[in-house]
């Protein structure tokens, strides 16, 4: 059974692009850390976007002063108030057309690491912020979530094959 907490509401949204030719063109890049959270279950810990209604794995950017493997810690607990143990890396995800762009004017490369992870602690619930929905999933549910293709890639390697490491 799923487990979904929610709010509503979404923000305004930043855009992105994947192999778009009407793409902005990058002005740097965003480092970015994901996890494929995983239960006794063997659900996987997903999140609703607040600004576009699309599901995905909990992460955000790395602040300066985090490692990697801190900011996906970080992010996690803010976004879906779980508190993990990173076990692995999924993959690093640098395609040069996925490009985000803010409504700030920001546009960037995400230069992504995702990682595998299991859940140590905490009751599901999005922030109300960045978040308006948090569950488990088992792995068949996922299938048919709005999700971002880029995120998409990203989940079904890391529920395919957990012992080897993509990259682009």
């Amino acid at each position: 059974m799923t487990r979904l907490s929610s709010v509503s509401g979404p923000r305004e949204a930043r855009r992105q692009y994947f192999h778009d030719p009407a793409a902005p063109i990058a002005q740097g890049l965003l480092p970015a850390v994901f996890a494929a959270v995983r239960n006794p279950q063997g659900q996987v810990l997903l999140v609703c976007r607040a600004d576009d209604d699309n599901w995905e794995l909990p992460g955000g950017r790395v602040e300066v002063g985090e490692s990697a493997a801190e900011s996906v810690v970080r992010e996690v607990a803010e976004e879906s108030n779980v508190d993990i143990e990173v076990t692995g890396v999924v993959g690093v995800y640098t395609d040069p057309a996925h490009v985000l762009a803010y409504p700030n004017g920001e546009v960037s490369q995400q230069f992504a690491v995702c990682f595998h992870a299991y859940a140590v602690a905490g009751e599901v619930h999005p922030d109300q912020s960045e978040t308006t929905a948090a569950g488990w999933f088992h792995p068949h549910e996922t299938w048919d979530l709005p999700m971002h293709p880029t995120m998409r890639q990203r989940l079904e390697h890391a529920l395919a094959e957990a012992q080897h490491a993509h990259f682009d």
